[in-house]
């Protein structure tokens, strides 16, 4: 795909993301590449738009002369059938949290969030990346656009039992499909229910909170109140949230008063940069 590179205009579509920190990740190294580099949040929210008018703003974006976006909840499945190519991971995955807009007009989607999470997890808590026990098995909350790319890193990193957690039992049931047909050695499960839950986190090593709850517009704890009073968070479980505005979220400063190994969502925030600032300008950013 063929790139306008004389200077960059990029944006972020989502929900309640005017505060988000990846604008000035960005400017900042762009800056320090000496490049121009200018980059403005579309927030839905502010805006009084909801997912479904994405594409619209592609299309709108394409005409001005953007070079690409990023896109976050709730964005990152529905967007996919506006766009004309798609990596083999954002394939893989049904979801795209990055779009590159050729000169031509065209959309090409990418999926920065699983690589960015591995990246994460091993700067945050390399002892756990690299060590096969402690990823024997991971409970997961969320199946969405997040949900659905911290669930294949933890399949590429070689967990062995991935224990899906989601509201929407379909949304889990057809990612645990997709991803089983990519990883067969990794038994998917799906739970429904708190009972079910607590069950699986009292025998996991750890735990990810792939849902949106806690962030600053939707704030408060993924956990129920029941699944906390069973002692799910507990000493020798280690805890990764992908929110990082804030990044002291509520499942992460109980789950760090209970003695749990903490991944806060700023390790997945800059190692998901990182990765979309090169497929967007071609640069090596330094993380």
């Amino acid at each position: 795909m063929s790139l306008r590179t004389e200077s960059f205009l990029v944006g972020l579509i989502g929900d309640g993301i005017t505060s988000s920190l990846t604008p000035p990740m960005h400017e900042a190294e762009a800056d320090a590449h000496g490049v121009r580099y200018l980059y403005r949040p579309v927030d839905l929210d502010a805006l009084n738009l909801d997912g479904a008018s994405a594409p619209a703003l592609l299309d709108a974006a394409a005409l001005l002369g953007f070079n690409a976006f990023n896109i976050t909840h709730p964005c990152k499945q529905s967007v996919m059938e506006h766009l004309h190519e798609l990596s083999d991971a954002a394939r893989a995955l049904g979801a795209v949290n990055c779009v590159v807009i050729g000169e031509d007009g065209s959309f090409y989607g990418d999926n920065t969030d699983y690589s960015g999470f591995i990246a994460g997890l091993k700067r945050g808590l390399p002892q756990v990346a690299e060590d096969p026990a402690r990823l024997e098995h991971v409970a997961q909350l969320g199946a969405g656009g997040a949900g659905s790319a911290t669930a294949y890193a933890l399949c590429r990193l070689g967990v062995r039992r991935l224990s899906l957690f989601e509201r929407d039992a379909a949304k889990a049931q057809g990612l645990a499909e997709q991803l089983g047909g990519l990883f067969p050695q990794t038994r998917i499960e799906v739970l429904s229910d708190d009972e079910h839950l607590v069950e699986a986190l009292l025998e996991a090593q750890g735990l990810v909170n792939a849902t949106p709850v806690g962030m600053h517009v939707h704030p408060g704890m993924p956990l129920s109140e029941s699944a906390l009073s069973a002692g799910v968070l507990r000493e020798g479980l280690w805890v990764a949230d992908v929110i990082y505005l804030p990044q002291q979220t509520q499942l992460v400063r109980a789950a760090r008063a209970a003695g749990c190994e903490v991944l806060t969502g700023g390790y997945m925030a800059v190692g998901q940069a990182v990765d979309a600032f090169r497929l967007f300008t071609g640069l090596e950013p330094n993380a």
